[in-house]
């Protein structure tokens, strides 16, 4: 037998390839579906948490989360980890976006692993969400949206992806070039489809996401970025040899936004950021609305521009609330507020005091020649002898 060799009974080697098979099997497997969200606070339910927001106030109705279907084009840095979240989160369906492959330079980014590496983004994307909740629906199209023929396949798939046949509820662009944000931008504006557009700069360092209503706000193309206005070739910016900057801090902060305005508007809680931005040099969060640009390159942009200024009535003003009278069955401290009749001298302000208070009692005034003695104390002006006499009565004593 060679030095270093093992001896490994046959029926234990096969007992320990079963084993691993089992193993590799529940790896696979992952848990069980669960068919109903449940509040029920114990260690194996992976919902409770979720379902504490139902509990607390903050969401009426937590479990139509598994009613949506939202699309994300680009699974890189900020869509990969928007997936991953809405995953966590229980949404129904998640219809998945990108022609291209997991790198190695892909690493110092989140969800990814190096031993994805190779594999197409959507396939690698959809085997480890399926793991995480596999509750999910998961579809996933690994092709370049740019292109004409499946830009229209893209659009067949967001008029009819969700989980009831008809249009996704939300779409969230996470691409990294101008070129993919427009063709988002051409099939929602003509789909009349509800999106949120997100990025990061390629220092790092800054980031945004933008919610698109078309009609009612300002679409991608309305303010374009100064590349897109002028007809530049992105790529004619890029310098050889050197590539964009990624922070996985940066993509991280941008993907929760994105994911939390997408659960306020999907389960109707807070209020949705039109626009929220976001600097990491100085930590600065700048918030704006953008109108829709009348002028827009985009004809179906202008067309529901048109519908919605035509058609949009501004709500009514608040009306002031009725100021009843406040009555309290008791009265401890004996407070009483004076009607706005009886306005006499003690309720005007007085020594800097405000308007409907008075003193308890008034205080010897500063400019006075003298001080106040205590009761039975004879003042420098009451009558009585005065300092020599009481002197001489006390030697004649």
């Amino acid at each position: 037998m060679a030095s270093g060799s093992v001896t490994v009974d046959r029926a234990e080697y096969e007992a320990m390839r079963e084993e691993l098979d089992r193993l590799r099997a529940q790896l696979d497997a992952g848990r069980e579906k669960i068919q109903t969200m449940s509040a029920e606070v114990v260690d194996t339910n992976p919902y409770s948490r979720l379902m504490a927001l139902q509990k607390m106030g903050i969401v009426e109705n937590y479990q139509r989360i598994r009613e949506f279907t939202v699309a994300v084009v680009g699974v890189g840095g900020v869509g990969s980890v928007a997936a991953e979240m809405l995953t966590r989160c229980g949404v129904g369906r998640l219809l998945l976006f990108d022609y291209d492959k997991v790198e190695l330079a892909n690493m110092n980014r989140l969800f990814f692993q190096p031993h994805q590496a190779g594999l197409s983004k959507v396939a690698a994307a959809v085997a480890t969400l399926r793991k995480i909740n596999p509750d999910v629906e998961f579809a996933d199209y690994n092709y370049n949206i740019t292109t004409t023929d499946n830009f229209s396949h893209f659009m067949q798939i967001l008029r009819t992806g969700s989980k009831s046949g008809g249009p996704v509820d939300l779409v969230l662009s996470c691409v990294d070039n101008f070129e993919a944000r427009m063709a988002v931008n051409m099939a929602c504006n003509e789909l009349g489809q509800t999106w949120f557009e997100s990025g990061v700069s390629e220092q790092a360092v800054s980031g945004h996401i933008q919610f698109i209503k078309p009609g009612a706000t300002a679409c991608f193309a309305c303010a374009p970025p100064l590349l897109v206005a002028e007809g530049l070739d992105e790529k004619a910016l890029k310098k050889p040899g050197v590539c964009a900057a990624s922070l996985p801090t940066t993509m991280a902060i941008v993907a929760g936004f994105l994911v939390q305005n997408t659960l306020k508007y999907l389960l109707g809680f807070g209020e949705v950021s039109a626009y929220l931005g976001y600097s990491a040099l100085n930590d600065f969060f700048p918030t704006m609305m953008l109108k829709a640009n009348p002028a827009c390159d985009d004809s179906n942009c202008r067309k529901l521009s048109e519908i919605h200024r035509s058609t949009f009535v501004e709500p009514p003003s608040s009306q002031p609330e009725s100021t009843a009278e406040v009555v309290h069955e008791t009265n401890e401290w004996g407070i009483e507020i004076l009607p706005d009749e009886s306005k006499d001298e003690a309720c005007k302000p007085s020594n800097g005091v405000a308007s409907g208070l008075k003193y308890a009692y008034l205080a010897q005034s500063v400019h006075d020649n003298h001080s106040p003695q205590p009761p039975g104390v004879p003042t420098s002006d009451s009558a009585g002898p005065s300092l020599d006499e009481l002197m001489s009565q006390m030697k004649s004593l």
